[in-house]
């Protein structure tokens, strides 16, 4: 469970590992914070039933996350479960600068080497997968879970918690492209997306209006450009 000041805010099935990433990446990602300086301390405690993960912010986005605050049990495949309204499933996200320009064989270098990246996908055959390219389409960093959000999240937590700034580059999750982790990707200021299988329509419409050049499909020798193409050459 994940909670804010000892208020608890979201239950989430995924993997026990690199939680400090996934904390600061989900608070990140879900608009709770703007940037790292906002959270003061990140508490993990074991217990009987699963983990905890205690998270201080500050008063004036503590308020903030109270006013729009949604309780909902979070499961792998859902993220718009337990939303009261639709105002509240559907926020509106940040438009995405990005500078980048990135050839199709970039894509098919960073796919070549995302196995290689999961060990715990090639041991277990259930876990996705999320990873930083460089422009050129080598692989930074990368992170893995049972759920493709909360991977996309520590992806996004052990960004922000690394000594050198990212960089240009472009972000690749194994998974499909869905509104989520679209939105996701826009709060984290991800300007280009590239999902291994197939993107939702909510999802394409989301990146069209972010700013997000998404590709979809991505498989050796092929891809498909939904939003944005100019960004790839």
């Amino acid at each position: 469970s994940l909670s804010y000041n000892g208020l608890s805010h979201v239950v989430m099935m995924m993997t026990p590992a690199d939680l400090e990433d996934f904390a600061l990446g989900f608070s990140l990602s879900e608009g709770i914070v703007e940037r790292p300086a906002q959270i003061y301390d990140i508490v993990t405690q074991a217990h009987a039933q699963g983990l905890e993960i205690a998270i201080t912010i500050g008063n004036e986005r503590f308020q903030q996350l109270k006013d729009r605050r949604r309780n909902l049990a979070g499961r792998t495949g859902c993220g718009l479960c337990g939303a009261e309204s639709l105002e509240q499933a559907v926020r509106p996200v940040p438009a995405v600068d990005c500078a980048a320009v990135i050839e199709g064989a970039a894509v098919q270098r960073a796919l070549d080497a995302l196995d290689a990246w999961q060990p715990l996908q090639r041991s277990t055959g259930a876990a996705h997968g999320a990873a930083w390219c460089a422009s050129d389409g080598g692989i930074v960093l990368a992170r893995e879970d049972v759920g493709r959000h909360n991977a996309l999240d520590k992806l996004v937590g052990a960004l922000a918690r690394a000594p050198e700034p990212r960089g240009e580059g472009f972000a690749l999750v194994s998974s499909r492209a869905s509104y989520e982790m679209v939105g996701k990707a826009a709060q984290a200021g991800i300007g280009i997306l590239v999902a291994v299988s197939a993107p939702t329509a909510f999802a394409v419409r989301l990146a069209a209006e972010a700013g997000i050049t998404l590709v979809a499909f991505a498989r050796t020798g092929r891809l498909s450009v939904y939003s944005r193409p100019e960004r790839l050459v």
